[in-house]
C-alpha cells in the first residue's frame, strides 16, 4: 500500500470524524470540549485499526455482520438525547449533556472509529507500517475533528437552538447512512 492510498483511507476514516466534530461543535465550543473530542476521536481511530491488525481475519466476517447497527444505535441514541434537550428547552442537562466527556465521549468515539477495526484487518495483510499506519489515522482523524468543530463554531452562535436541533438530527443522520452504506443503499 502506498503512503497515498494510506493518505486516502485516513481521510475516509476521518469523514464521519468530521462530520460528528461539525454537530458537536455548534453546541460545544471551548477548548477543553474540542481538545476532548478531538484527542479522543484521534485516540479511537487509531487503537480500532491497531486492534483489527492484531485480531486478524478470523473475526471479520463476525464483526463486519454487526459493526454498522452499532455505530447507528450510538450515534442516534446521542443525536435522539441531543435532539430532545434542545426541544425541551434545557440548557445544560443533569446527566448526559456534554458529549465531549464521559460514556457520550466513548460511545461517540467507537461510533465513528468501529469501521476503522476492519480497515485494520486489512492493513494486517497489506505490506505498510502498522505503526505508521495507525499514527497517520488517528492524526488524522483529529485533525479533521477539529476542523468540523471550528467550522462549526463560526456558525454556532447565529443560529441558536436550531444548530442543537440540527446537531442530534446530524448525529442520527450519519448513523442512518452508515446503515444505508453498509446494505448497499448509498
Amino acid at each position: 500500500m502506498s503512503i497515498f492510498e494510506l493518505i486516502a483511507v485516513a481521510l475516509a476514516l476521518a469523514a464521519d470524524a468530521f462530520s460528528v466534530g461539525v454537530a458537536v461543535g455548534l453546541k460545544r465550543r471551548g477548548c477543553r470540549e474540542r481538545f476532548r473530542l478531538s484527542f479522543h476521536f484521534g485516540l479511537f481511530q487509531a487503537i480500532m485499526p491497531l486492534a483489527g491488525a492484531l485480531i486478524g481475519a478470523v473475526f471479520a466476517t463476525w464483526i463486519s455482520a454487526f459493526d454498522h447497527w452499532v455505530a447507528f444505535g450510538l450515534l442516534a441514541v446521542i443525536g435522539g438525547r441531543m435532539f430532545r434537550q434542545a426541544l425541551a428547552g434545557e440548557d445544560e442537562p443533569s446527566s448526559g449533556g456534554d458529549p465531549t466527556r464521559g460514556l457520550a465521549l466513548v460511545g461517540l468515539s467507537i461510533a465513528v472509529s468501529i469501521d476503522a477495526l476492519a480497515v485494520g484487518f486489512t492493513l494486517g495483510l497489506e505490506d505498510v507500517s502498522i505503526p505508521f499506519a495507525v499514527s497517520l489515522i488517528g492524526v488524522t482523524a483529529a485533525a479533521l475533528t477539529l476542523v468540523g468543530m471550528l467550522i462549526a463554531g463560526s456558525f454556532a452562535s447565529k443560529l441558536g437552538k436550531r444548530a442543537e436541533i440540527g446537531a442530534g438530527a446530524a448525529l442520527i443522520l450519519i448513523g442512518a447512512k452508515i446503515v444505508l452504506e453498509h446494505v448497499g443503499v448509498l
